[in-house]
C-alpha cells in the first residue's frame, strides 16, 4: 500500500479504536450505580480498544500478503469468516493477557477460562465484522476503481491509434515507397507486383482495424510484419537481410495490434536505411521463464534521441502495461556497438 493509503490506514484505525474507547466509557458513567467513572473503567476500555487495535491490524496484514482483496467474493467469503473468527480469539487473548497484567477485568486466572472467552469472541465478532465489512468494501472499491480508471486510459490509447495510425504506423513515406517499387515490378516482374499489391493491402487493413481491438495473435502480427518486410526488400533489395527465429508455440499468444510493426518499421527507419551498406534485421519469439520475449534486432547504433522519437516507441510500454499488468516490459538497448535491440516481455497466462 502506498505511504499516503498507509497514514490514512493508522488515522482511521487509531481513531476508530479511540471512538470505541470513549462510547466504553460513556456506557460505564451511565449504567453505572455510582453514576461515575472509576478507574478500573478505563483501564478495561483501553485494554478493549488496544486489543482490538492489535488482533485487527495482525488480521490486516493476513488480508495483505494472503491476497484476499483480489479473490473472487466466493473464494474470499470463507476466508474472511475463518480470519475474523481468528481474530475474535486472538483479541480475548490479549484482552486476558492484558488483564493479567494490570489485573483489571477478565484475566488468564480466571477459573471460568472458557466461559469467559465466548462472551468475549461474541463482543469482539460485534466490533471485528464490521471492521472487516468497512476494510473490505473501501478496497474493493478501490481495486474497482483503478480497473475503472485502466480501461479509460485503454480506450483514450486506442483512441490516440486511431487518429495516428496511419500517420505513425503505415507513414506516407513508406506508402510512396512502396507504390513506386510496385510501379518499377510492374512491366519487369508482374507477378511479383500484384504479390506486392497484396501484401500492401493487407497492412493498410490490419492499420485500419487496429484501433478495433486490445489484441491479436502474434501469428497475424509476425504476418503484417512479413508483408511489410517484404516490400521495403523490394526497396532495399540486397540492402536488407531478415532472419526469424520464431518457437511455434508463441504463434497464438496475444500481442497489442501494430506493436511488432512498429518496433520493426523503427529498426528500418533509423537503422538500415542510414547504413550505406545496409544491414540485418532479426526477429526472434520465445518463452523465457513465465513471459513471451520478442526482440528485434537491427544493424545499427541508438542515437540519444531514438527514445522519443514518435509515438510508436513512447507508448508501447504504457499499451502493454494497460494490457498485461506491471509485469509486462519494453526497453531499446545497443549491444556489441553496431546493433540495436528492442526487446519485449509479456507475461503469459499459465491457467489457459
Amino acid at each position: 500500500m502506498p505511504k499516503s493509503g498507509s497514514k490514512y490506514y493508522w488515522w482511521c484505525q487509531i481513531g476508530g479504536w479511540a471512538f470505541l474507547v470513549l462510547i466504553l466509557i460513556y456506557a460505564a458513567l451511565t449504567t453505572s450505580v455510582e453514576q461515575r467513572v472509576t478507574e478500573q473503567h478505563i483501564y478495561n476500555a483501553l485494554i478493549v480498544a488496544v486489543s482490538g487495535l492489535i488482533s485487527t491490524h495482525i488480521f490486516r496484514e493476513v488480508i495483505r500478503r494472503r491476497g484476499w482483496i483480489q479473490l473472487p467474493v466466493d473464494k474470499a467469503l470463507p476466508k474472511f469468516l475463518v480470519g475474523i473468527l481468528l481474530t475474535c480469539v486472538a483479541g480475548s487473548l490479549l484482552r486476558m493477557v492484558f488483564g493479567s497484567v494490570i489485573g483489571v477485568g477478565a484475566s488468564l486466572k480466571t477459573a471460568t477460562f472458557t466461559g469467559r472467552l465466548v462472551p468475549m469472541m461474541a463482543e469482539y465478532g460485534l466490533m471485528i465484522f464490521p471492521w472487516t465489512l468497512i476494510y473490505y468494501v473501501y478496497h474493493y472499491i478501490d481495486k474497482y476503481s483503478k480497473q475503472q480508471l485502466d480501461t479509460l486510459k485503454l480506450e483514450a490509447l486506442v483512441k490516440e491509434l486511431e487518429l495516428k495510425t496511419i500517420k505513425a504506423h503505415i507513414n506516407p513515406h513508406f506508402i510512396f515507397n512502396a507504390l513506386n517499387s510496385i510501379r518499377a515490378l510492374i512491366d519487369e516482374n508482374p507477378v511479383r507486383a500484384r504479390t506486392a499489391v497484396t501484401e500492401l493491402s493487407n497492412i493498410l487493413r490490419s492499420s485500419m482495424q487496429a484501433e478495433k481491438l486490445e489484441t491479436v495473435t502474434f501469428e497475424k502480427e509476425l504476418n503484417i510484419v512479413k508483408d511489410y518486410l517484404a516490400l521495403e526488400h523490394i526497396r532495399f533489395e540486397d540492402r536488407l537481410q531478415v532472419e526469424y527465429e520464431i518457437d511455434e508455440d508463441t504463434l497464438d499468444q496475444p500481442v497489442p495490434p501494430m506493436m511488432l510493426q512498429t518496433l520493426v518499421e523503427n529498426a528500418i527507419k533509423h537503422g538500415i536505411s542510414r547504413q550505406v551498406d545496409g544491414g540485418k534485421v532479426k526477429i526472434i519469439s520465445d518463452f523465457k521463464e513465465n513471459y513471451h520475449e520478442l526482440v528485434i534486432l537491427n544493424t545499427g547504433v541508438l542515437n540519444g534521441n531514438r527514445n522519443k522519437d514518435g509515438f510508436g516507441l513512447a507508448s508501447t510500454q504504457n499499451r502493454l502495461q494497460i494490457l498485461f499488468g506491471q509485469k509486462a516490459n519494453f526497453n531499446i538497448r545497443e549491444v556489441n556497438g553496431n546493433t540495436v535491440e528492442a526487446r519485449v516481455l509479456i507475461p503469459v497466462d499459465l491457467t489457459k
